[in-house]
């Protein structure tokens, strides 16, 4: 493929951080980085539903060919983790309902590809696509460079052999999850 577009999406209640990369012959090129602000709603499915449209937009708009999806981390709350595992559900369904193809990673493999150290902060993660892809200014908030994080990720491990889970659509993803479906 000598050219495609891979979305990045970091999934959140609060902040949805996203990038996009075009990559043309083997080069990577910033397109978008922003976040969807959540935090000024109080309804979680409000919320919810504002992630799929925002999702489905940054598809119609930009056509990307892969999605890279960070995979929540197991934290001590249920409450917060099943909240998380809602948001990246309803973004993975944005995204399988147009037939892309979606990929997830943890936090530790994509600090891991950016960065080379599995345990880097968020800052370290920042600085090092500032310094790949060649923008600016960092944003305030880094969930946006966390999604961009996850497409560049992607971008190093597409072809390599690992245990990330790719799903080209809902009955993939019923195939290789059945304990998740009722």
């Amino acid at each position: 493929m000598a050219e495609r577009i891979i979305l990045g999406i970091d999934p959140g209640t609060t902040i949805m951080g996203f990038g996009l990369i075009k990559v043309e012959n083997k080069k990577m090129q910033l397109m978008q980085l922003n976040e969807l602000q959540l935090s000024k709603y109080s309804d979680h499915y409000v919320k919810l539903k504002l992630i799929f449209e925002r999702t489905i937009e940054l598809i119609d708009n930009y056509h990307p060919d892969e999605i890279a999806i960070e995979a929540p981390f197991f934290g001590k709350n249920v409450q917060s983790m099943l909240k998380l595992g809602r948001a990246q559900g309803v973004a993975m369904a944005a995204g399988l309902s147009r037939g892309i193809p979606i990929t997830e990673y943890s936090p530790k493999k994509i600090k891991m590809a950016i960065t080379g150290n599995g345990n880097a902060s968020k800052e370290q993660v920042a600085k090092m696509l500032q310094s790949l892809l060649g923008f600016k200014t960092l944003p305030k908030n880094l969930d946006s460079t966390d999604g961009l994080a996850a497409a560049v990720c992607h971008f190093f491990n597409v072809g390599k052999a690992d245990n990330s889970q790719q799903y080209t659509g809902w009955k993939a993803f019923v195939t290789q999850n059945p304990s998740k479906v009722k």
